[in-house]
């Protein structure tokens, strides 16, 4: 996401710069983006859809969400984990998503890997247990790091429980997210909420 700082929107709201280019990214901002994510099927849904927009643009996954969420049971782990080869070549069908066989194997790997973790502790625990302990809110996006120690970490963890699609700026992305940082630029109306 681009943008160099926080931005006065129409509303009157400061925003970080990349907020306020549509719509749909401006609802983003203001109710999910570094928002803290908990739960299995929260953070599962998370950890697919940064995986599927790897090398494409955030807002192609936010306006494919509802379907992603269709097609994939409500991102419910224990029913994705269950999937087989008729459903790859549904998901693989169906134009409402982001049909890339790699991805799309991606999230039912992970979806195995997310079951396998419920008797040591749980996705919510791994994940969260990868938050910085301090982190200094970014004055511009161009202060925004990549990745962290804490991302290169979670995806060495996560690739330890059999996770794929889990690079070290995807999580970086999903820690953004999940509200595990706070990357809202400073002067942005969400940043510290």
């Amino acid at each position: 996401m681009s943008g160099d700082g926080a931005v006065v929107g129409a509303d009157g709201l400061a925003r970080c710069g990349w907020a306020g280019s549509t719509p749909d990214y401006t609802a983003y901002h203001d109710t999910e983006w570094g928002v803290p994510v908990h739960g299995e099927t929260a953070l599962f849904e998370r950890l697919t859809l940064e995986g599927f927009q790897s090398g494409l643009s955030w807002l192609t996954i936010l306006r494919k969400r509802e379907a992603f969420r269709a097609a994939f049971a409500g991102f419910d782990a224990g029913a994705v984990a269950g999937f087989g080869d008729a459903d790859v070549a549904r998901l693989m069908a169906d134009t409402g998503i982001v049909r890339n066989r790699l991805k799309v194997n991606a999230a039912l790997t992970n979806a195995r890997a997310v079951v396998a973790l419920r008797d040591r502790g749980g996705l919510d625990a791994l994940v969260w247990s990868h938050a910085p302990e301090r982190h200094q809110r970014p004055r511009t996006m161009a202060e925004v790091p990549a990745t962290s120690p804490e991302s290169v970490a979670l995806a060495k963890a996560l690739k330890r429980h059999g996770f794929v699609f889990v690079g070290p700026t995807t999580m970086y992305a999903a820690m953004q997210a999940c509200g595990l940082v706070d990357d809202h630029v400073r002067g942005c109306h969400r940043g510290g909420a």
